[in-house]
């Protein structure tokens, strides 16, 4: 098994202090299960490659009585666990973070090139790009066939793949480290708890934010729910700390959307808008996704039309806050019993959220990284599926209105992006395409002519169906 890492900044042969491993000499360490090489190809001030070749022992692989057939097969050569155990044996100082020659290097960004020669891919290139395109990589695959001799034969399951990006040294590593096992979906070891600390050790800084991170723990610690369990729930405590810290942050400091939007209470004709739209829905059942401080449910308690009422968000702060909001200690019972407040994440699936007439998202979406959304779609539109959404957003146009807002600016520190009108309308009516429902949209708070209003609301409706 090969695997080659390019840098093509100049001098580009300082990829040999970041690996710990001169260019000039040929490296070579014994393992369990054979030999890790590590040589350059090419070391220029232009160009220079790493290549890290894997020798599995065959009669390694049969030690402890087993068959012959068992050790037949495609891992001396397919990128697989034995790799990373490789890579963690040569160039565990770099997967580490540190360069004690040159610590100045450790957190530059160099183009890099990274090629992996044979993987194992049964859902075949797709999943490559699911992968690595969230984390910044050129992704470039070609399947390898079953015989160059006879074409006719066709493609095998194998793969040779390239990954090109500007990124770290340590988080290209740890990224291989972590993903190639879950490519190639098997591990040759024993799974317990240390797998887990593995994980998130070399997932840090990446790994809670990936859209895909759910499907990379169920394989890289190869499904076991005990394990799985622990490693996404401290994923998730992370994600809590991270909203939390965010918070207080807001908190001590003023936005601008907060200051604008006072004199023109936006908050509260959306919040009305969306709960008196959710009444003329018929709804009887709502889920506020991201419910905050409960100011939304609060408006939808207050009218009993709406039987079952409940609030989900991340931070526990926030239901703690939602709780006060809406006085639940005190709450006379037959209120009580109409609400219900619990802690959760939209980028998991939650059967808890299954069943519901309506879903609320106010002014959450613009809160989530780009590459993040399309797991919320999915966590609310396909799995959760109830008959109504509504999602409300800023109108990026309307911040030309705002004198103390500067050019290009967001309106809050948080928010990740926000789009204007023709972007949320292509957004809508795409989302509502895909999971079978229908979009409108209408303006919320004042009218510009030029601008139109300071947010957008979509209302979906799903196709005669049923809720989830």
């Amino acid at each position: 098994m090969l695997i080659r890492i390019t840098n093509t900044a100049e001098p580009a042969t300082d990829l040999g202090f970041l690996l710990h491993k001169n260019p000039a000499n040929l490296h070579s360490v014994d393992l369990a299960f054979g030999k890790a090489h590590v040589f350059y190809s090419s070391a220029t001030p232009q160009r220079c490659t790493a290549c890290l070749l894997v020798e599995l022992d065959p009669v390694e692989l049969v030690r402890g009585g087993r068959r012959l057939e068992e050790y037949v097969n495609d891992r001396p050569y397919v990128s697989s666990s034995y790799l990373t155990v490789a890579m963690g044996r040569v160039f565990g100082t770099a997967l580490a973070g540190n360069c004690q020659k040159r610590p100045d290097l450790v957190h530059a960004r160099l183009p890099l090139e990274v090629e992996v020669e044979v993987i194992r891919l049964k859902e075949g290139g797709s999943i490559l790009k699911r992968l690595f395109e969230p984390l910044g990589y050129r992704v470039e695959a070609a399947r390898i066939p079953l015989d160059d001799e006879f074409p006719e034969w066709g493609e095998s399951e194998y793969l040779r793949f390239r990954l090109v990006a500007k990124t770290t040294v340590h988080d290209c590593l740890s990224h291989l480290y972590v993903l190639l096992p879950v490519l190639d979906d098997a591990k040759h070891y024993f799974i317990g708890e240390a797998e887990v600390d593995k994980l998130l050790r070399h997932g840090e800084g990446w790994l809670r934010g990936h859209p895909e991170r759910e499907f990379i723990v169920q394989r890289y610690l190869k499904r076991k729910p005990a394990l799985v369990d622990q490693a996404l729930a401290s994923l998730l405590a992370e994600e809590v700390a991270a909203v939390e810290a965010a918070e207080s942050a807001a908190e001590q400091s003023s936005h601008a959307e907060r200051d604008l939007e006072r004199p023109m209470t936006l908050s509260t004709i959306r919040l009305n808008l969306v709960a008196s739209r959710f009444r003329a829905l018929g709804a009887r059942s709502v889920v506020d996704l991201g419910c905050g401080e409960g100011k939304l449910l609060r408006r939808l308690l207050a009218d009993q039309q709406f039987e079952q009422i409940t609030g989900m968000d991340v931070s526990h702060r926030a239901l703690e806050t939602a709780a006060r909001t809406l006085d639940l200690n005190r709450m006379p019972e037959h209120q009580r019993k109409r609400i219900r407040l619990m802690q959760g994440s939209l980028l998991y699936r939650d059967k808890r959220l299954n069943g519901f007439d309506a879903a609320a998202l106010v002014e959450v979406i613009e809160h989530l990284d780009r590459s993040r959304l399309a797991v919320l779609e999915r966590v609310v539109f396909e799995f959760a599926r109830p008959r109504y959404v509504i999602v409300t957003t800023p109108n990026r146009e309307y911040n030309a209105l705002f004198p103390e807002l500067p050019p290009g600016a967001l309106r809050h520190d948080d928010h990740r992006f926000e789009w204007n009108r023709a972007e949320f309308k292509e957004w809508a009516e795409t989302t509502a395409s895909r999971f079978g429902y229908s979009a409108s949209l209408e303006p919320v708070g004042p009218v510009d002519d030029r601008y139109g209003a300071p947010c957008q609301m979509a209302v979906f409706s799903l196709k005669g169906g049923a809720a989830g």
